[in-house]
């Protein structure tokens, strides 16, 4: 079997393949440092493979996150999961994506645990205040970053605005605005003619093979948890995540709005303000916003009988997890030895370009609603016509964000220190000015 740099030779301008050691310490890195949400987590993937040990060009970075970004799921750990596949195959893609998921999933299971039995964890608050105030920068650089090398022409200018307008301001459904984005970037490429691209390295049985591996790996165990356990609610715990890991485009976000309709109001697993309190433990932890996911199965299996049982709020969530991120290891193990291929394709290229122009809006959108909520304790969503809007109560300015996030824009725009300094010391101003 040819290895993943046999199928997609590396580009001008990328370094040597580091060994799987050397590159497990790098995903490992990135797993605990990877605060924020897909923005600022994309932005420090960007920087530390691209920019810092060049293990990916600008143009295979940019290839994959649109490719990723057309994926349901969570775009940051496929991302994570092809980097680390395009370097060491398969082993390489399953380390890269594990270490970027097992880190959060491990504190939210905590934080869950001690949810269910104390309720809220006010604590976690006063601690991440200084890392959220951070990764407000590393949004913004992320944004800098990506925009200076995606938006190359007038036209993705407009794509990214039209985009960012679809999403944060009328709501669109995000595959919506990903497909004009597609189309429209497919227009303005022009007619061209594919010429010079190489062959494709894998063939359709091969892929066939892959997606029957992965589909095994997937429902194998749920439906052995079932037979096992019928009528149990880790089952209908598997089924209803694994129902929401097909159907969910656009991250966390869209997976909220889901949940909102079918765990709160249909199964009644916990309640709207419960959902709101584990999307703040999944944005203040690091790993993917989706791992939001987990706490919601940890509480349904917990109470199911109507008393607290931590041994089976573990069983959910590991439920969960296995239901949530096995399928993003068969889209990605699947459809890796085409992305190279695609960016041959000059027609196909254009589309990916719009798709990537899109991003940038996607990223501004949701740098935007990270701040809002991050600054303003308080933030509500009204509707004008078709309009949503996104209002702050101006009561609940936390000056404490604002002095923070400025020293981490000295810290990383200025004097250009590394986000693990970057992040530590603003923690540590966090507890500091969280007694104030």
């Amino acid at each position: 079997m040819p290895s993943p740099n046999e199928i997609t030779p590396r580009l001008p301008g990328a370094a040597m393949t580091p060994t799987l050691a050397q590159a497990s310490r790098e995903w490992a890195r990135i797993g605990l440092l990877s605060f924020g949400g897909p923005a600022a987590q994309i932005a420090l993937m960007h920087r530390i493979v691209v920019d810092e040990r060049r293990w990916l060009t600008e143009r295979q970075f940019l290839d994959a996150l649109s490719f990723c970004m057309l994926l349901p799921g969570p775009e940051a750990m496929q991302l994570a999961t092809y980097a680390g596949w395009r370097l060491h195959g398969v082993v390489g893609g399953l380390i890269a994506g594990l270490l970027f998921v097992i880190p959060g999933a491990i504190v939210v299971l905590g934080l869950a645990n001690l949810y269910v039995l104390y309720g809220d964890v006010p604590l976690v608050e006063t601690v991440f205040l200084g890392i959220k105030a951070a990764v407000l920068v590393i949004v913004v650089e992320a944004l800098l970053r990506v925009a200076r090398r995606a938006l190359l022409r007038p036209v993705h200018w407009m794509i990214a605005g039209g985009g960012f307008v679809a999403i944060f301001f009328f709501a669109l459904p995000y595959p919506l605005v990903i497909a004009a984005a597609a189309l429209a970037g497919l227009a303005a490429g022009g007619e061209q003619r594919d010429e010079g691209a190489p062959p494709l390295a894998v063939t359709p049985l091969r892929t066939i093979r892959t997606v029957a591996i992965w589909l095994a790996i997937w429902f194998v165990p749920l439906l052995a948890l079932d037979l096992a356990l019928p009528g149990n609610i880790l089952g209908e715990i598997g089924r209803f995540f694994s129902l929401l890991a097909t159907v969910t485009f656009g991250g966390a976000y869209a997976v909220l709005a889901f949940m909102a309709q079918d765990a709160v109001e249909g199964y009644g697993w916990l309640t709207a303000g419960e959902m709101m309190d584990g999307l703040g433990l999944a944005e203040t932890t690091p790993g993917p916003l989706i791992l939001v996911t987990e706490f919601v199965g940890f509480l349904a299996a917990a109470r199911e009988g109507g008393g607290v049982s931590p041994a089976m709020g573990l069983a959910g969530a590991v439920v969960t997890l296995w239901a949530t991120f096995a399928p993003c290891f068969l889209w990605i193990f699947a459809g890796a030895p085409y992305i190279d291929w695609i960016g041959t394709r000059p027609r196909l290229r254009a589309a990916l370009a719009g798709i990537t122009a899109a991003v940038v809006g996607v990223i501004l959108n949701l740098s935007l609603w990270f701040a809002l909520h991050v600054v303003f304790g308080q933030v509500s969503r009204e509707m004008a016509g078709p309009l949503t809007l996104w209002v702050p109560e101006l009561a609940s300015f936390d000056w404490r964000v604002v002095v923070i996030a400025g020293v981490a824009a000295v810290l990383m725009l200025w004097l250009h220190r590394g986000i693990a300094l970057t992040l530590g010391l603003c923690a540590a101003l966090g507890l500091l000015l969280g007694a104030v």
